[in-house]
């Protein structure tokens, strides 16, 4: 019966370990395998990961008292607690934003935990047997499997250091493959876009003028990283490209170098640089010089394309050919003139530097996107893209998914911006929400990553919501502690202030807006991964 038990015991234990360890494992990766995020993660959400093993450790305790009284009750109870932890993460059940995707390196690090996880029970059995016997004997095994559960995303630390120099030895072989993909394509046009804000959105309009004259290949979605560059590179590139546009993301020093040296650009396009990911870069020093090492990387014939609205960047020094473009900022190479954007698009006029002139209509909504537009329209001229085909071309430019996305659904009219969120795309989303009649409604979890200014920026936040806002839904209650401040100090009303826990929860509120004469805005700003 004893036997019976502990094998019941241990089986039950071990799927608790594997649920908790798929759930940390997917956590890890939303992290990009950063044990420093990972721990940022789990200071921040320690109430609800104690929630997660709440039963792990009361079956932990009944397993002490078990080892002490002999109790084989005290097992049978802890087998129950222990099933509650496997059931409350079974992996089926939860529905994440972006789920876990079992790639090659997440199949490795959960073999290799597996391994540690069984290898520390088998020694700990081992040294049971020779120090202690009986019922005392499974309860000390039982109890070092529910430590071993307890300490999960400390075990896949382990999984990852011990991994090290297989990953790295897998990755550097693919990075070679795509370098020699890249030289062997002598012809090949390389553009490389970066910036703070805006990359992606510049990264598909650009694309979209330049298919108009060649035959170009952009990196997907955000396949914005080495490795994600990479894969591009050796699955996507064909010889028969003859451009590619490759978007380069960085959240720390040197990342946008690495891409480099990889893709080797001839252009370079820098759309911003601002306060973002100032949590992992640690200062705007080192935004500044990470996104500046695109401009590096650009040869001694090449251009470098820059955003001369952006402050920083006008204060740069570029010892390269820079071509600027601006909208606020006259004394740029492509300025837009007379600008005329509404809800139904926008449109505007470009003198080139041959002085002649292209107006441009375009679906697109918000003026920033006529900016970034502008700075694609600089590119295509010097890429010596015909006039009228880039206009031709603007007409039928689409926006970006949940990039101020316009999406007629059954509660109103829609602009998604849910990707992310930084201070200046945040108030260009508030201004191009104030362009549509209605209802004005902002829902939005406020801004991340953002270091000691996180606080002060998002309070700032609250304050521009608050004068473009009819209602707003804010998801989070700790999270979004600073917009609450900034839209209370400008007198917000507070029937129209909602606080929620999740985003259903938000739309709930939202649907039950009475709205007899006003079809109702809804501005959908930011939505955070499963990892905040």
């Amino acid at each position: 019966m004893n036997i019976f038990c502990f094998i019941l015991f241990l089986a039950i234990s071990t799927a608790g370990f594997g649920s908790l360890l798929i759930y940390y494992m997917h956590m890890f990766q939303l992290d990009s395998y950063k044990a420093d995020e990972q721990l940022r993660f789990m200071r921040t959400n320690v109430g609800s990961l104690l929630g997660r093993a709440m039963g792990c450790i009361i079956a932990l305790i009944l397993m002490e008292i078990c080892m002490v009284s002999g109790s084989r009750g005290c097992m049978i109870a802890a087998c129950v607690f222990q099933f509650m932890t496997f059931w409350g993460n079974r992996p089926w059940a939860r529905h994440a934003k972006r789920p876990l995707v079992y790639t090659g390196r997440v199949r490795r690090m959960l073999v290799t935990a597996g391994v540690i996880y069984a290898l520390v029970l088998v020694l700990a059995h081992a040294f049971g047997m020779i120090f202690l016997g009986g019922m005392s004997l499974y309860a000390w095994t039982g109890a070092v499997s529910l430590l071993l559960c307890i300490l999960v995303p400390f075990l896949l630390f382990l999984a990852n250091a011990i991994n090290h120099p297989i990953e790295e030895s897998i990755n550097n072989r693919y990075i070679n493959e795509a370098k020699q993909i890249i030289n062997g394509m002598p012809h090949l046009t390389v553009i490389g876009i970066t910036g703070s804000f805006g990359k992606t959105s510049t990264k598909y309009f650009l694309t979209k003028l330049l298919s108009g004259s060649y035959n170009v290949l952009m990196t997907p979605g955000n396949y914005n990283t080495v490795l994600g560059v990479t894969k591009t590179v050796r699955e996507q590139l064909k010889p028969t490209h003859e451009v590619f546009v490759c978007e380069m993301g960085a959240r720390r020093v040197k990342e946008i170098k690495g891409v480099c040296d990889i893709v080797s650009p001839d252009i370079g396009v820098i759309t911003s640089i601002g306060a973002q990911h100032l949590e992992t870069f640690g200062s705007m020093e080192s935004i500044i010089h990470t996104k500046l090492e695109l401009a590096d990387a650009v040869p001694a014939g090449g251009r470098v394309f820059l955003n001369y609205d952006n402050e920083i960047l006008r204060s740069q020094s570029i010892q390269k050919d820079v071509v600027t473009y601006g909208l606020e900022n006259e004394n740029t190479d492509f300025h837009p003139e007379n600008v005329r954007a509404s809800e139904k698009g926008s449109e505007f006029d470009i003198i080139f530097p041959d002085g002649s002139t292209g107006h441009f209509v375009t679906p697109l909504i918000g003026t920033h996107n006529v900016l970034n537009l502008a700075g694609c329209i600089a590119v295509a001229y010097y890429m010596k893209v015909p006039v009228d085909v880039m206009v031709r071309q603007a007409k039928h430019l689409e926006a970006v998914p949940h990039r101020l996305q316009l999406i007629n659904s059954g509660r109103g009219l829609m602009i998604d911006d849910a990707y992310n969120s930084n201070p200046a795309g945040a108030k260009a989303a508030l201004d191009t929400l104030k362009m549509f009649d209605g209802l004005h409604i902002l829902i939005t979890p406020g801004m991340v990553e953002l270091g000691e200014k996180q606080y002060e920026l998002n309070r700032t936040f609250g304050e521009q919501a608050a004068d473009a806002c009819d209602y707003i839904a804010l998801v989070g209650i700790h999270q979004t502690e600073p917009i609450v401040q900034g839209v209370r100090s400008k007198g917000f009303p507070e029937d129209r202030l909602f606080i929620v826990s999740d985003l259903s929860e938000a739309l709930s509120k939202v649907d039950a807006i009475k709205s007899a004469d006003k079809q109702k805005v809804i501005l959908l700003e930011n939505d955070l991964p499963d990892n905040y």
